[in-house]
């Protein structure tokens, strides 16, 4: 399929940001062009003008068209390694200088990162009783969002879960699906929010954590979200980024490689 000139790029760009509350031009254009042409190739539409149209007339479409831009590829304890620094070294550093620590989880999808830290929180709580945490977990896509506050997850997604981890922390349904129990849900405050709006979640942020989203932006805009970030942390607060991110020469500086293959930084002062 070729598409040439505008062909109706930006009339359909604003239908999109004033319909689905998507702001295209927080992407690549290349990564929103790759998108909108997977559904039209889906529906058989050959320029963006007849995309729009189509849209106007088949509602179900707007559904499968915010799946196909905002990508919600997660699972629980996605990157072991990661986890497994956030458990031995990063939590236990936190809790070295307070007794309650709190953390961002952006961009977090149907739910199963911000459950896989309230996971590793919860046990350092049951292990002192004096220790505590709040988990704030945010995406632009409040479908998404709404799934993550339910905690339903299929048997699929538990393959990476000991049995000690589902026994804790699950609870089976009559389905055959699993509930995530109530004490990781009070951990955990779901909240929309979006990532190139400049308004972090919260301040005073002792761990944010935000991976495998920033692939997605233009370099500008990931310099304006390290930013934002850094703002929004405590002087040496964590900054944990997928593993195929990196920080632009122009906000490098704003913060400290703690271990740079696992792309985890603390905030400078």
């Amino acid at each position: 399929m070729t598409i040439t000139a505008d062909d109706g790029f930006s009339a359909l760009k604003r239908y999109i940001a004033q319909t689905l509350k998507i702001q295209c031009s927080n992407y690549k254009e290349d990564y929103i062009k790759r998108r909108l042409l997977s559904r039209m190739r889906s529906t058989s539409t050959a320029t963006y003008e007849e995309y729009l149209k189509y849209l106007h007339e088949h509602e179900p479409e707007l559904e499968l068209l915010r799946n196909a831009l905002t990508i919600n590829v997660t699972e629980f304890f996605r990157d072991a390694d990661v986890y497994d620094l956030i458990r031995k070294e990063v939590m236990p550093a936190l809790f070295r200088g307070r007794k309650t620590i709190r953390i961002w989880c952006a961009g977090c999808s149907t739910g199963e990162e911000p459950y896989s830290m309230a996971m590793i929180l919860s046990d350092i709580m049951a292990a002192d009783k004096t220790l505590s945490g709040q988990i704030f977990a945010t995406d632009i896509d409040e479908v998404v969002l709404k799934k993550a506050k339910e905690g339903i997850y299929p048997e699929k997604s538990m393959v990476k879960l000991s049995d000690s981890q589902i026994h804790r922390h699950f609870t089976k349904l009559p389905d055959g699906n699993y509930q995530v129990k109530p004490h990781l849900q009070d951990l955990i405050r779901f909240r929309p929010n979006d990532l190139m709006s400049g308004q972090p979640i919260s301040r005073f942020l002792d761990m944010i954590s935000c991976r495998n989203v920033t692939i997605y932006f233009t370099e500008k805009q990931k310099d304006e979200l390290a930013r934002t970030f850094h703002a929004a942390l405590v002087p040496g607060g964590y900054y944990i980024m997928g593993k195929t991110e990196y920080l632009g020469r122009e906000v490098e500086g704003l913060f400290t490689p703690v271990n740079s293959i696992q792309k985890i930084y603390t905030r400078k002062n």
